[in-house]
């Protein structure tokens, strides 16, 4: 029975780290370059940034986000017109992850160099959307208004997903993990990142009171596919549960745009539980935090400052 036990643990931890990473060796091709550079990177240890996106419930915090993220129609006509999340669901994932990891843990001049890459990408995507008033306007990935839309839903998703299940944060908490990732935002050029988690609420909901968002048949396209990914068999099971943390955890607002209803069922506690069976399939250090570290103590026996570097 252990044997067995061990087995399908071993399995489980194979399927998530070839999901994550995109490798089936499930070492991530970035890995290396985080354990290089020539300083301690944007935030550091005993950051909130670095609390938040190496603990589990970014598991759930990526739901979370892809959910909200459809509700501006300029954003869904982005990854409608230009993602191939349908052919291709987990390389968009994937580079997804590099982005916010090597920002997270890498040094500065290589996180600058991967924000420049997602902001060279950005440059292509162009069309046209129809918006919430019904009227067709042209859209880019690089507008301001999307690059925010898309700052605000990741970095609340992260948040509050962290909030709920994980650990608590640093000292200045939700406030300093806002204020720190406000520096993702500007590598990427969003306009004016809340320095605030109340600021950032407010930012939220000022998109919803002025009748940006909308909910349409491109909508709940995405959100049956975020509910039911081509993901392997053994994986849909725990999937399920944090798809349905994810829902509940959203503000009712957002889940009736979405077309959602919050289980019954006690799914906070249920995804919970999950998190900490996936925390001792995986263990608490992720192998980007753990390369990250490495670099640092390489800068120490170098005589480096070991300060993080202050946002551009």
């Amino acid at each position: 029975m252990a044997r067995s036990s061990g087995t399908i643990a071993d399995r489980w931890r194979s399927h998530l780290l070839s999901t994550l990473s995109g490798r089936s060796d499930g070492r991530p091709e970035w890995v290396d370059a985080v354990e290089q550079g020539d300083d301690v990177g944007f935030f550091g240890p005993g950051s909130a940034s670095w609390a938040v996106h190496g603990g589990m419930a970014t598991m759930v915090a990526g739901i979370r986000a892809l959910l909200m993220q459809t509700l501006h129609p300029g954003a869904m006509a982005g990854v409608h017109d230009w993602s191939r999340y349908k052919e291709d669901p987990l390389g968009r994932l994937t580079g997804t992850i590099r982005w916010l990891v090597t920002v997270t843990f890498a040094d500065t001049a290589l996180a600058r160099r991967e924000s420049g890459r997602v902001a060279h990408f950005h440059d292509r995507v162009r069309g046209e959307y129809v918006d919430a008033r019904g009227e067709t306007v042209p859209y880019s990935a690089g507008d301001p208004e999307l690059l925010s839309w898309v700052h605000l839903v990741f970095t609340d998703a992260f948040l509050a997903s962290h909030l709920r299940w994980d650990k608590p944060l640093p000292e200045g908490g939700a406030d300093r993990y806002v204020d720190e990732w406000a520096t993702a935002g500007e590598l990427i050029g969003v306009p004016d990142p809340p320095r605030s988690a109340a600021r950032l609420r407010a930012q939220i909901d000022g998109f919803r009171v002025a009748g940006v968002l909308k909910s349409d048949e491109r909508v709940a396209e995405a959100v049956r596919f975020i509910r039911r990914p081509p993901l392997a068999k053994g994986m849909m099971p725990a999937y399920r549960v944090m798809f349905a943390g994810a829902v509940a955890s959203l503000p009712k607002e957002y889940r009736r745009m979405l077309g959602l209803r919050r289980s019954p069922l006690p799914v906070i506690w249920a995804t919970g539980r999950v998190l900490a069976v996936v925390r001792s399939f995986m263990g608490d250090a992720s192998s980007t935090e753990a390369a990250a570290m490495s670099r640092i103590r390489r800068l120490a026996t170098e005589g480096r400052s070991l300060a993080p570097v202050p946002a551009p």
